[in-house]
């Protein structure tokens, strides 16, 4: 770990004044990512601002019916949040599935939304070869192992997929991220926020140097909606997703009026799939409905040696995802 200054930030306007736009400044807040990727010299800040003691711990309605999420509310509170099982599920489900009980108890919204690739060849840095921490070195991962890896958004500088199982639920709830920095303030649809690799994979969200992460918003879902998440992985918990299916759906006797779609697991962002929604609305709740959404969500994988079955397994979990939500299997767990 290499030598940084800290700083105690106590209100929002201390933590975006200090070094403001300067590259080398880091926010923590439950450090589950950061610390670990400083420990392994993958990251390393100037300085680090401590945003413990901001006051964004709340989860409270809106005017227009929605949420309202503080970027400090940790993942375990916010999984269990009566607001949240109640009026959106497949937030708590995704919440639920992910990582251990110990790290929900410290991960915040904000730094879930920015968590970094698990991809072995980013993490180590005895491989010079990663164009996400040394832009231009190369991609090991491309003819390497790349069992994990993702086969959506993909370029030929990066392959790594992006590890966060709430993000990929707040992408179907098409949620908003709103900042602060010394610039002001700016709100920021999900579907925007991230961005794919292309010729710049270090890259991987829209925000500025010194750009914080203040709240998130949901907005209202239409009574009857119905949501689900699944998740498959390697083993049955704290374990990253090789496939996730984030589904929300409105239904009007046994047809699809209206669907929200997103994967985790197979792709270099959390991935929005318009191609299953336009496939899937206006259409019949059944197995040929649920397989041609499949099919257009994973029309433009681009699978390498290791990681091919997650075509199929995407395929499956999408499906399989859309028969509960849509009331079709209701047994299913």
């Amino acid at each position: 770990m290499e030598i940084f200054q800290y700083q105690d930030a106590k209100t929002v306007d201390d933590a975006v004044s200090a070094n403001a736009g300067h590259s080398g400044v880091k926010f923590v807040a439950g450090g589950t990512t950061l610390i670990d990727l400083m420990k392994l010299n993958v990251e390393t800040p100037q300085v680090l601002i401590d945003i413990n003691r901001l006051p964004l711990t709340q989860v409270e309605s809106t005017s227009d019916g929605g949420v309202k999420i503080g970027a400090m509310v940790r993942n375990s509170d916010l999984a269990n949040h009566e607001l949240i099982t109640k009026q959106y599920p497949v937030l708590s489900q995704a919440l639920r599935s992910g990582a251990s009980p110990q790290l929900r108890n410290m991960a915040t919204t904000g730094g879930n939304l920015l968590q970094r690739t698990r991809c072995y060849y980013f993490r180590d840095t005895a491989y010079t070869a990663c164009n996400k921490r040394n832009p231009g070195s190369g991609c090991a991962a491309i003819d390497g192992f790349n069992r994990i890896h993702a086969i959506l958004g993909t370029s030929e500088h990066c392959i790594a997929t992006h590890p966060s199982d709430m993000a990929v639920a707040m992408m179907a709830l098409e949620a908003t991220v709103h900042t602060q920095s010394s610039h002001g303030e700016r709100s920021i649809a999900l579907d925007e926020f991230y961005l794919v690799p292309g010729n710049t994979p270090q890259k991987e969200n829209v925000l500025q140097p010194g750009e914080l992460i203040t709240y998130v918003t949901l907005p209202p879902l239409a009574n009857g909606m119905r949501s689900y998440y699944l998740k498959l992985r390697d083993r049955a918990s704290y374990e990253f997703a090789l496939s996730s299916a984030a589904v929300v759906v409105q239904m009007n006797g046994g047809k699809i009026v209206r669907a929200r779609v997103a994967l985790g697991g197979v792709a270099t962002k959390p991935w929005r799939s318009h191609e299953a929604e336009n496939a899937l609305e206006g259409q019949a709740a059944n197995e040929k409905t649920f397989q041609a959404g499949a099919e257009a969500a994973l029309r433009g994988a681009r699978p390498l040696h290791d990681n091919a079955f997650k075509v199929k397994l995407a395929q499956l979990c999408l499906t399989r995802a859309l028969r509960v939500a849509t009331g079709s299997n209701e047994n299913a767990t």
